[in-house]
């Protein structure tokens, strides 16, 4: 690797716990919000806001920038992390997540949040949305990309494999779909509950290009992304082995974390792992 790549690796492993601060700062302050999966996803967040996606928060109605779409909306505190952090709005409006009249809300909004393309939260939508996208860049001409994030327990959702069958008919190269594949859901672990394995053959075998990474690791993060905007006439699926709460120990593979906010003196301790 070349120093000025070891170097963009350190900046976005920097910028992804600025973002795990941030999720613990907001979510305790609220007593209220998701720090599993919003620490699981840090990683991928950091590498799409701060070097992949092409968004500029001067201009953010550019009709040739990338689309971005949290599908696992209840990931939102590290979406506004990174919008904050990319100068979308002031960092000063973190304080204020989840309380009433905020603009940042419990799940994001795009009638609310600048920097927001799409309201998720009702979970399975946002790869339909994303496909819809990708196909309107086509119509128009236009040659932006489209990237969604989605949750391993949300694809219990049909509406998922429905889009995914969809993408794959219509050879929508522009469109890239990320899952922050950590294993456990709001009721336990994702194979308990409704097995996915083995979800890359699942992915391949409807039409999908499939790489599959060590969704904590920035070197593969970066180098699946860059694999995705090569490959011509199928959707990328970017399968992220990630582990839920990572960055704070006590909420590593827990599912309880899924949607409880930790006391002061865990933030305190978790914020101190974090540094």
């Amino acid at each position: 690797m070349h120093s000025h790549e070891k170097k963009l690796v350190r900046e976005l492993e920097n910028k992804a716990k600025v973002l795990r601060r941030r999720v613990i700062e907001m979510i305790v302050r609220a007593q209220s919000g998701h720090p599993g999966g919003s620490l699981s996803a840090a990683d991928i967040m950091a590498v799409l806001f701060f070097h992949q996606l092409r968004i500029d928060s001067s201009n953010p109605k550019n009709p040739d920038r990338d689309r971005f779409i949290l599908s696992k909306g209840h990931a939102a505190p590290v979406l506004y992390a990174a919008l904050a952090e990319r100068g979308f709005f002031e960092p000063s409006w973190l304080v204020t997540f989840r309380q009433l009249g905020s603009k940042l809300q419990g799940h994001p909004d795009m009638t609310k949040t600048p920097g927001v393309e799409m309201t998720t939260g009702a979970l399975g939508q946002g790869l339909s949305v994303a496909l819809g996208m990708a196909l309107g860049a086509r119509i128009l001409k236009r040659n932006f990309r489209v990237y969604v994030l989605l949750g391993d327990g949300e694809m219990d959702e049909g509406q998922v494999w429905e889009a995914a069958l969809a993408a794959a008919h219509y050879k929508a190269d522009n469109l890239t779909a990320i899952i922050d594949r950590n294993g456990l859901q709001l009721d336990g672990p994702t194979e308990k509950i409704i097995a996915l394995s083995p979800l890359w053959e699942k992915w391949a075998a409807l039409g999908w290009h499939v790489v599959e990474i060590n969704g904590h690791s920035v070197e593969e993060i970066l180098e699946s992304l860059d694999t995705a905007m090569r490959v011509e006439g199928k959707p990328t699926v970017i399968v992220a082995h990630t582990v839920k709460g990572k960055g704070v120990s006590f909420m590593e593979n827990r599912a309880e974390w899924h949607g409880q906010s930790p006391t002061l003196e865990e933030a305190e301790l978790a914020l101190q792992e974090l540094i």
